[in-house]
């Protein structure tokens, strides 16, 4: 299996631009997909300087309904009009983050994005695609969960109300023997959704990418960098080797690092992985 990432926050060595955002491009035995599409068309440029055909993308997985992965899908769509698009329900909805003394700043996705031909809902909680696919949801929000996850809001008919995450889902890969998940920032925490992974597989994934949602826009706090620390070692505990970025913020990976050693890697925009 070939992973690169084509959008993520941090440039890598190639020459690829980057972004607040994300996009994982990934060569199965079966598919040629994208694991969320960025905040722009920044994953067409960097696909032509990876020399990436995303016309030839077959599939499609929105991890959640927000801006920096989903603001690319009219982009590629434009490009590529027969790949089938997933995502769950509810990541259309009317997503903010609320920041004291500032105005609510939406970060949900754009109407263009959510008139696209070829979007898939998925409602269920876990569903099989193929053989090699499959998308799962249901993830729980058992405490301790990112400080910074408070300032996520969702738009209701009662007003602004604290997102609760129905709308993120991850992807599973199945290659042979092997699994790998693919989640787009963990709003719920990759703890649980390492959990659920075991409810629903009774082992633990082979290799993990994901996003940890530690980043703050200013400062850390000493609850902030507890918080990685703590969520670093309750990774330890698993079989599986993890690949982060976006975000997690390059001050919360730093302290993960040093608990996690070779167990923990930052992935740029650009790097390429074989699994």
């Amino acid at each position: 299996m070939k992973i690169v990432n084509l959008v993520e926050n941090t440039e890598g060595s190639c020459g690829c631009g980057a972004e607040h955002g994300l996009c994982f491009y990934i060569e199965t035995a079966q598919h040629k997909l994208l694991m969320d599409t960025g905040a722009s068309d920044l994953l067409l440029k960097n696909a032509r300087i990876k020399g990436i055909d995303l016309n030839a993308v077959d599939t499609v997985i929105l991890s959640h309904g927000h801006y920096d992965h989903g603001g690319g899908l009219s982009a590629f769509a434009a490009l590529n009009r027969h790949a089938v698009i997933y995502m769950h329900a509810g990541a259309d909805g009317a997503y903010y983050s609320v920041r004291q003394g500032e105005p609510p700043r939406y970060v949900g996705l754009s109407e263009t994005v959510k008139a696209l031909p070829g979007i898939v809902m998925v409602e269920e909680d876990h569903r099989i695609i193929d053989e090699e696919l499959e998308l799962f949801a249901g993830i729980p929000l058992t405490p301790p969960l990112s400080p910074s996850n408070a300032r996520m809001k969702r738009l209701t008919e009662k007003g602004m109300e604290q997102d609760d995450f129905g709308h993120e889902q991850c992807l599973v890969i199945r290659q042979g023997e092997q699994k790998f998940l693919f989640s787009g920032c963990a709003h719920h925490g990759i703890c649980n959704v390492m959990t659920r992974f075991r409810e629903l597989y009774g082992c633990d994934p082979d290799a993990v990418f994901s996003g940890f949602h530690m980043m703050r826009k200013e400062g850390y706090t000493r609850e902030d960098l507890d918080a990685a620390a703590k969520t670093a070692e309750a990774l330890l505990e698993y079989d599986t080797h993890f690949y982060t970025g976006h975000c997690t913020g390059v001050r919360p990976y730093e302290v993960m690092k040093e608990i996690m050693q070779e167990r923990l890697a930052y992935v740029h925009c650009g790097d390429e992985l074989v699994k």
